[in-house]
């Protein structure tokens, strides 16, 4: 429990303070809905449909104020460090936007789904109420026409409708087919499965997200429900409810007059909207600028390497990029960590080959005349990642998954150069680098690196600075039978480093104690760019072996999210 409060506690607080935001509105407001006096009529004819239609409302109202802040990937950079200097912990919690966004998101479609449901009873009341089929009293607040002395509760006028005629012909129906429709499409496409094989549907599916705010600020203008008014003298309504026929002919019962509720969802979203306008704004203005190729590089295993100029272009260690090829497509834009150190003058990327956009660029690449400029770039960054923060833990942990590995080629890189300027402010006194791959071709890019960093520790006698193991999780037969000839060589057949490479996968128990022992009172960054399933993994051993004592060794979880 103490492990977890650790790891876990800020993050539990933020997840807390929301859903208690979220019951706090649906409570109150659905109390509003089902006490208020000036609701006692409306009441009468939609029963308890009234509150479970607002309640959700008003949670929806609040949810899609947050939905786009976290995708303000600009305004995040800046809450990172740029602009307000935020804590380890604070940080942390924005490196988790996507994940917040998809909460978020998760929420506006159960309350969606709420308020579609409890809205299509209340049509259904609206429209037997205006044939008749119920009470006296539902009947006459159902034939109350708009006059000059007297506004309507019924928003039905027709006295045999259709329902779909009437959400096909009023401004709250109509808006609302749209806004449900949009956002079943924004989150089916946004299933893992479609995300991955199929990413262009995902992409331009979710700019539906334009139509569905649109929708959602004239969704209200409809002012479908309505609410009593007063009048003079008053309307007694405990007494004038059994009375409907003395309505307007006593003093006690004035005929009473409704009113919609002004529209109030476009005071809730005018400001994300506005932030999230000023964001795109920022992102076309960098797509104007113009980006320059130093090289272009085919690595094994169909990884293209770019190495990119753009003037007042800077960058720290593990940051991201988003890159867009017109050539390929106009809109899609993809998220790619840069493999350079801050101390370069260029900026590279390195693109694997991952799905239609990534095998047309490489292709495009590869059919270049020798010397030939690249095609139109455009390049909106760089963004902050967890990996920015690696510089501030006295020991990481670096586990990169195949090409999971390019912000750490980034940060050791920065490491050689602040070695070779012998950099004071250098904080961190050891690392330990883990690559896991499928197949050998992958290594063959990144050994070179390590190839440097490892003779260069040796010249500055710190041997011990970087550990690095290289797992690879794929062979077959005939790679067996070769690294058997060679196993007595100094160096591996495979990366020909000193350090050779282990076969299968790391025994995360063993590698977390090893760690532990030998760093007994320091606090451990564990830096993840790889699947899901192993983020799993390496958070419950960063819980299990933190110790809650603050002179004893603690790990603390971060992963790559784009």
């Amino acid at each position: 429990m103490a492990n977890c409060i650790v790891n876990y506690g800020f993050s539990s607080f933020i997840l807390i303070v929301w859903m208690g935001i979220n019951i706090f509105l649906f409570v109150w407001f659905y109390l509003f809905y089902d006490l208020g006096e000036q609701f006692f009529y409306t009441r009468h004819i939609l029963k308890s449909a009234l509150p479970w239609a607002r309640a959700p409302a008003a949670v929806l109202n609040f949810n899609c104020l947050l939905i786009l802040l976290p995708v303000c990937r600009n305004l995040l950079s800046l809450l990172r460090g740029s602009f307000v200097r935020c804590s380890r912990t604070m940080r942390k919690q924005l490196d988790k936007n996507l994940t917040f966004h998809k909460l978020v998101a998760y929420m506006i479609a159960l309350m969606t789904a709420v308020h579609t449901i409890a809205h299509l009873f209340n049509l259904e009341r609206y429209n037997n109420s205006r044939q008749g089929v119920y009470d006296e009293l539902s009947t006459t607040l159902s034939n109350l026409d708009d006059t000059e002395n007297t506004t309507y509760l019924n928003p039905v006028r027709i006295t045999k409708l259709i329902p779909t005629y009437f959400a096909f012909t009023t401004i709250a129906g109509l808006t609302g087919v749209v806004i449900t429709l949009a956002l079943i499409l924004i989150i089916t496409s946004s299933m893992e499965v479609i995300r991955r094989n199929y990413f262009e549907v995902f992409w331009y599916t979710h700019h539906l997200f334009i139509i569905f705010f649109a929708g959602l600020v004239f969704h209200g203008a409809g002012r479908i429900v309505r609410s009593q008014k007063k009048t003079d003298p008053p309307h007694n309504t405990s007494f004038c409810k059994d009375h409907p026929d003395d309505w307007g002919q006593i003093p006690e019962c004035p005929i009473p007059q409704f009113a919609g509720g002004f529209p109030q969802t476009w005071m809730w979203v005018i400001g994300p909207m506005v932030i999230y306008l000023c964001e795109r704004l920022v992102r076309f203005i960098r797509y104007m600028q113009r980006v320059r190729y130093k090289k272009i590089v085919m690595r094994p295993s169909k990884v293209l390497e770019l190495q990119l100029v753009k003037n007042g272009f800077k960058m720290e260690v593990g940051q991201y990029v988003f890159i867009n090829c017109p050539a390929i497509s106009q809109l899609e834009w993809h998220p790619f960590t840069m493999t350079s150190a801050p101390e370069e003058d260029f900026f590279s990327i390195h693109i694997r080959s991952a799905g239609d956009w990534t095998d047309k660029l490489i292709d495009i690449m590869q059919k270049l005349p020798e010397g030939a400029e690249g095609p139109k770039l455009g390049v909106d960054g760089p963004f902050g990642t967890a990996s920015e923060d690696v510089f501030d833990y006295e020991v990481s942990m670096l586990i990169g998954a195949g090409i999971g590995v390019t912000p750490f080629a980034s940060i050791l890189k920065s490491i050689w150069y602040k070695f070779k300027d012998s950099d004071p402010k250098l904080r961190t006194r050891k690392i330990y680098f883990y690559w896991l791959c499928r197949e050998t071709h992958a290594f063959e890019w990144f050994a070179d690196l390590l190839q440097v960093l490892e003779r260069e520790m040796e010249e500055r006698g710190m041997g011990d600075f970087l550990t690095y193991k290289l797992y690879l999780t794929g062979w077959d037969q005939s790679h067996a039978t070769h690294v058997m000839v060679h196993f007595d060589k100094d160096t591996d057949v495979v990366t020909g480093l000193k350090q050779k490479t282990h076969y299968g996968r790391p025994i995360w128990d063993k590698e977390f104690e090893q760690v532990r022992k030998e760093n007994p009172t320091s606090i451990v960054g564990t830096f993840l760019c790889g699947p899901e399933a192993l983020a799993k993994v390496l958070e419950k051993k960063c819980v299990k072996y933190s110790d809650v004592d603050p002179r004893k060794t603690k790990f603390y979880f971060n992963k790559e999210n784009f």
